[in-house]
């Protein structure tokens, strides 16, 4: 029997899985990816550590199966900057959550405002690129690096450096330099890319000083690409798939007809809903990506991130040590009595729809006789507002609600936080029984390339481990509701 082969290159781990080559799971590896931290608002990777624990995860999957495709995913705007000569990485892996770009948009953004002539303004720049300007994205962050590191600035300029986000740069380093490539869901989320046309933007590439000479090359999301050794062991395999993770777990959730809509948990959570073969841009804080472009086969998103998720139920255990691990926040959520205790879980700001990514976190209606639990369940209640915002917010952008929710990801599995999402949204919640989501589908997607799996197939082999659905009273739904938007403007207020 032939098999798959997913590689999910996450924030915090790298997963490899297997599947057969009807597209059923088999097994799977994980390894830890550890970040650094150097200053506020810095988060970085080792470069070389991505590379090894993409080996790591692979190696011991592939001394087993004879895999017939592979398919990659990653980070996302997670970006290295490398010389092309001798592949020696000349930045860090500068992580999604880094906010070092801040500095760059706020000039960016008044120079554009005050430039009348200038050809790219804000309202040109999300039409191309779908996107808002923040340093969630790639290109801010690599101008700060050009601009805090002239020699790296100058060394680009002359076509002696490459850029690429963390699939690109494995890739790259697994080829010897012979692949660097990523694909348009992955280039959709650098602002440099026009996701109209499917190609890099000549007018953004000036606005951020960005040689095209460093960009990769953007091929179709499958399709065969070339052959990557992944395990180290000199054995090469066919890549035929690469997408950013979030759309790969679109694709895993089986989210193949406009107006599907999953969320994925884990550091953060990320909902996206398929939104079809054309872009459209919302009127509710939200941003367009790409989901997919291969062979026909077109999808465009409705992306709302949520930054921090699962690091808050972290939180609470690692800082504030009321709860001594993840999965018993559930249990302590259960036993709060005290509902008038309301946590904002800002604690890298409020992304999707606000975009305010200066305000911070913030506790309400402490008094004596609160307590660990009564902070723990309304951290969990504050995370499930969250999703209840971007849901919404998508609802109203497509102009109808969504049948059901599918979830995925570690804090997917705690039955607190599931439920009070379902009560709050009023609709079905559904766990994915795949607890690998986004891995699973960069594999399928491979299986679709190179075995010919049809989406009809796929869809009809997902299953749900557990459904939700709503329970609460519309009066207290209401009541909930009020008190978490009056604290979110409270802290908006606090902070402006």
């Amino acid at each position: 029997m032939k098999y798959l082969l997913g590689i999910d290159q996450g924030t915090t781990q790298t997963t490899a899985v297997i599947l057969d080559e009807n597209g059923s799971f088999v097994t799977s590896n994980s390894v830890a990816l550890p970040a650094q931290f150097p200053r506020p608002g810095w988060v970085e990777q080792n470069p070389r550590d991505i590379v090894r624990t993409v080996k790591e995860a692979c190696a011991p999957l592939l001394e087993k199966y004879d895999i017939a495709a592979v398919g990659f995913d990653n980070q996302g705007e997670t970006f290295i900057v490398w010389d092309k000569d001798t592949g020696e990485p000349v930045t860090p892996a500068i992580v999604w959550q880094d906010t070092r770009g801040e500095s760059v948009c706020k000039a960016l953004a008044l120079r554009l405002a005050q430039d009348t002539a200038s050809r790219v303004d804000p309202n040109l720049l999300r039409q191309k690129t779908g996107l808002i300007l923040d340093s969630y994205f790639s290109a801010p962050k690599l101008k700060w690096v050009f601009e805090n590191y002239p020699d790296i600035r100058k060394q680009a300029h002359d076509g002696k450096l490459k850029f690429g986000t963390t699939e690109t740069w494995v890739i790259w380093s697994l080829t010897q330099g012979k692949l660097h490539v990523t694909d348009p869901s992955t280039a959709s989320r650098t602002l440099l890319f026009d996701m109209n046309r499917f190609e890099w933007d000549d007018e953004l590439l000036a606005l951020f000083d960005v040689p095209k000479c460093m960009l990769p090359e953007v091929m179709p999301s499958a399709g065969y690409i070339g052959d990557v050794d992944f395990s180290g062991t000199g054995k090469p395999l066919p890549l035929h798939a690469l997408l950013v993770d979030q759309q790969a777990a679109l694709f895993g959730q089986a989210c193949f007809n406009a107006g599907e809509m999953k969320c994925s948990f884990g550091t953060g959570s990320f909902l996206l809903m398929n939104i079809g073969g054309r872009p459209e841009l919302s009127n509710n804080g939200l941003l367009t990506t790409v989901g997919w472009n291969f062979d026909g086969h077109t999808a465009y998103a409705f992306d709302g991130g949520i930054f921090v998720t699962g690091s808050a139920v972290q939180w609470l255990r690692d800082n504030l040590k009321v709860i001594p691990d993840s999965a018993s926040s559930h249990d302590a959520a259960k036993q709060s009595t005290d509902m008038g205790v309301i946590v904002i879980p800002a604690l890298q700001g409020l992304a999707a729809p606000h975009w305010r990514t200066d305000v911070r976190g913030a506790m309400f209606g402490l008094n004596r006789s609160t307590t660990s639990d009564d902070i723990v369940r309304a951290t969990l209640d504050g995370i499930a507002c969250r999703v209840y915002e971007v849901v919404t917010a998508m609802s109203q952008d497509a102009g109808k609600t969504p049948p059901h929710l599918k979830v995925d990801g570690g804090p997917s599995g705690n039955p607190y936080l599931m439920q009070m999402i379902a009560d709050l949204l009023n609709i079905e919640v559904r766990v994915s029984a795949a607890l690998e989501a986004t891995a699973i589908g960069i594999a399928n997607l491979a299986g679709v390339s190179a075995l010919g799996l049809s989406f009809d197939e796929l869809a009809s082999r997902w299953k749900s481990e557990a459904v939700y659905s709503p329970e609460m009273k519309e009066e207290e739904r209401a009541k909930k509701l009020d008190q978490w938007k009056k604290a979110v403007e409270a802290v908006k207020t606090f902070h402006s």
